[in-house]
């Protein structure tokens, strides 16, 4: 006999929590089904932190950082907690793209100004540039792991279940209906049925595998980056010395990124199948960089996207000797107020579209969000509403991250 619901969401990563908020804010049944424990490391919403970064030059992810930033100060109100420091993001190098942010930035009334490496260096002594500076004055930084309690919170509080230790191990598609195969806790012989008028699967690094033959997805790819957190020089350390710390992007004009949209984040979430076996044209000292200050931790530096392709469930859990030792490099010739040689490396995957664009779309009575491509975060709140609209016929998500458009 299989247990029933109105909607069921397959992942308890932040977008699938935003969007279990979201439908259940509306009245609907939720159960929520989740693979691991809360706070698991297997994914890509752990950790302290995240960029809150606004360099965009296109429109629709401008749209969704605008709504994200209003309901991210809404759940701030209704939980009492500080989700947001807004402490400004600086973006430095490629001087095409930054160009194209500031006006599309500017353009929508943005708090922005442009500054000369001088005078950034002034402003932020731990830090060198390159080439013209861009100040965003409403970006900065997500409390990342609080953000996922207030959000599993207020589902819960608007009457969602949230099952942890539930594999999902098959989707059944009929009609309007959907059955949801889930194996609970390390036993395989324990399994139970759940029924829906909906099923909303955000399953990070394993939606690939679950949606096989049931959604025609475009190729996804998952890697495993490993960002780190560097400690503060000792001449930074005095009290308040983290306070005036920026999130950060550098958009270097060589090396390699997949997808060269100009926007970087922290850790992201995101699905694919992992069939490749490396990312052999991955470089070290090239490509974009990405950071912020974790309060305790240091400061977190990431190359975005070198990671080696992987099968999720088989992963290494450390970087390369190559990929450390040019983060450790990286840090020596761009961060004065840094110890290089304090890293505390971080796992985590990214899941990939060749655009870096996310999937968002419905398929009969399976709504899909996926390949996040590392930048996804920030937006949850948003893109758990624009699910919740697609799971319940009210609005197609925007176009570009729709699967047509892959």
């Amino acid at each position: 006999m299989s247990e029933r619901f109105d909607h069921i969401v397959v992942g308890g990563g932040v977008i699938g929590l935003a969007a279990a908020w979201q439908l259940a804010a509306r009245g609907r049944r939720v159960l929520l089904l989740e693979r691991y424990a809360p706070g698991h490391l297997r994914g890509a919403s752990h950790g302290a932190t995240r960029n809150m970064n606004n360099a965009y030059g296109e429109s629709h992810y401008l749209d969704l950082y605008d709504e994200a930033l209003e309901l991210w100060h809404e759940l701030e109100a209704a939980s009492g907690e500080r989700l947001l420091t807004l402490c400004g993001l600086v973006t430095h190098g490629d001087p095409d793209t930054i160009s194209g942010v500031r006006a599309a930035l500017d353009a929508r009334g943005a708090a922005t100004e442009l500054i000369d490496p001088a005078e950034a260096s002034s402003r932020w002594p731990g830090m060198r540039f390159s080439g013209a500076v861009l100040v965003n004055r409403d970006a900065g930084r997500v409390h990342a792991a609080t953000a996922l309690e207030v959000l599993a919170a207020e589902a819960v509080r608007h009457g969602a279940e949230i099952r942890s230790d539930h594999r999902v191990t098959g989707i059944e598609a009929d009609g309007d209906r959907v059955r949801v195969r889930a194996e609970i806790g390390s036993d395989p012989g324990i399994e139970s049925w759940f029924e829906a008028a909906g099923v909303v699967v955000a399953a990070g690094a394993w939606s690939a595998e679950l949606l096989r033959g049931l959604v025609d997805l475009p190729r996804l790819t998952v890697t495993e980056e490993h960002p780190a957190h560097f400690a503060m020089r000792s001449e930074f350390r005095e009290p308040g010395a983290e306070d005036w710390w920026p999130s950060f992007n550098h958009l270097r004009d060589s090396g390699r990124s997949r997808h060269a949209h100009g926007t970087v984040d922290a850790v992201g979430a995101g699905d694919g199948d992992g069939t490749e076996a490396s990312s052999p044209d991955a470089d070290p000292r090239g490509g974009a960089v990405y950071g912020m200050l974790t309060p305790g931790e240091g400061i977190k530096v990431g190359f975005h996207l070198v990671g080696d392709a992987v099968d999720p469930d088989a992963r290494r859990f450390r970087a390369s000797d190559l990929m450390r030792q040019g983060l450790r490099d990286y840090v020596a010739e761009w961060f004065p107020g840094l110890d290089p040689d304090s890293a505390v490396e971080i796992s985590c995957t990214y899941t990939s579209t060749e655009s870096g664009r996310f999937v968002l779309d419905r398929v009969g009575p399976i709504t899909v969000a996926a390949g996040f491509s590392g930048h996804g975060f920030k937006f949850a709140p948003a893109i758990g509403r624009v699910l919740a609209d697609a799971a319940l016929g009210v609005a197609y998500p925007p176009a570009p991250f729709r699967l047509a458009a892959h």
